[in-house]
């Protein structure tokens, strides 16, 4: 996986992308982001750089084959059921939780959900 910022190639910091192609004659790596190829020149191979995880955030729409889901009590405020959930159903094969007890059990119980400020009732309510 690969981790690029590109504003030419419509690829930005945190973007992954697998390495799918690499022509040796025509000195060019091709990446795919999400089904869409992108080519870079052996020249701009000092741009990746690879992508050993990702946030929960990042990864949601996604699918991997296994995850590792950290969870400390240091990182309170992040102890959600819907981003634990999330984590998890991120997954095909494996999922690992590492961390404290305690701090899983403070996930499941917190069923609080944040509001939301999207102006989306807004938007609708106000065409």
């Amino acid at each position: 996986m690969l981790s690029w910022s590109s504003n030419d190639k419509d690829v930005f910091n945190g973007d992954i992308g697998f390495v799918r192609d690499v022509d040796l004659d025509a000195q060019e790596v091709a990446v795919d982001f999400d089904g869409r190829p992108v080519t870079y020149d052996f020249s701009e191979l000092d741009e990746l750089l690879p992508a050993f995880a990702t946030t929960i955030h990042k990864a949601q729409g996604s699918e991997y084959p296994a995850v590792v889901i950290p969870l400390s009590t240091q990182h309170y405020l992040m102890l959600r059921r819907n981003l634990v959930y999330t984590g998890i159903t991120r997954a095909r094969k494996l999922v690992v939780l590492v961390g404290q007890r305690k701090a899983l059990a403070i996930a499941v119980k917190d069923s609080r959900a944040e509001a939301r400020w999207s102006k989306l009732n807004q938007w609708l309510c106000n065409p």
